[in-house]
């Protein structure tokens, strides 16, 4: 599966039997969230799990519909404006359109958006154009990102080696792109093994309201859903 069904948050502790660390986050996520839903853990995991929690919550939701399909129908003229070719971008905006329209259909269900994301062809069209968004976001204001990318690299070499491929993962940088982009408020919850008690939370962008809950423990992202 790409994308799993909801589990209690709870099932997280069978991964920690003995380790008290991890066990106390597990139960300070129990206090704040009712259940999560697991993504397959293949480098795209962030990508898809903002796709597919954004989509949900707006299916439950519809009064952010219609702005965010706006947002999303402009993005391409956006990317084509920043030079992105027109021959690789239309058949991914246009996937993804397909997927982002069926949220305004009477006929939609949950079930019918769990079962697109687990389309390996629909889903990774979604991943795909999410990356090419993020980039975009990333070149436009390229001056504000150099500041956060290591090494010699320019933000344009870092799009193209660290964003647009399939399979690599992804940091603050990359979240902070994406939901500057789709103007989509999302907190993460960091579960390692730092001192707090608690999986902290980080908000993104730092102003914005969260649309969308995530868990991130090293290397991988999972969504998360309030109680």
């Amino acid at each position: 599966m790409l994308v799993g069904d909801k589990e209690e948050i709870m099932v997280l502790e069978q991964q920690y039997i003995g380790d008290e660390v991890y066990k106390g986050k597990v139960k300070d996520l129990a206090r704040k969230y009712s259940s999560l839903r697991r993504t397959r853990p293949d480098g795209n995991c962030f990508f898809r799990s903002f796709g597919f929690a954004l989509l949900e919550s707006l299916y439950h939701n519809k009064s952010n519909y219609e702005s965010f399909r706006i947002i999303a129908e402009k993005s391409k003229d956006k990317l084509l404006e920043l030079g992105f070719q027109k021959f690789t971008l239309e058949d991914f905006h246009d996937q993804f359109m397909e997927v982002v329209n069926l949220i305004g259909k009477p006929d939609t269900t949950e079930e019918t958006l769990f079962e697109v994301f687990n389309n390996k062809d629909y889903s990774d069209y979604v991943v795909v154009y999410l990356r090419l968004i993020a980039s975009g976001q990333l070149q436009q204001d390229a001056d504000f990102y150099q500041n956060f990318i290591e090494g010699n690299r320019t933000v344009f070499e870092f799009c193209r080696q660290e964003v647009e491929p399939m399979f690599k993962e992804s940091d603050h940088i990359h979240i902070i792109a994406l939901s500057t982009a789709l103007d989509v408020g999302v907190r993460v919850r960091y579960m390692d093994r730092g001192d707090s008690t608690e999986a902290i939370a980080h908000d993104f962008p730092e102003d914005k309201a969260p649309q969308i809950h995530l868990l991130y423990r090293p290397g991988h992202y999972d969504i998360l859903y309030p109680l």
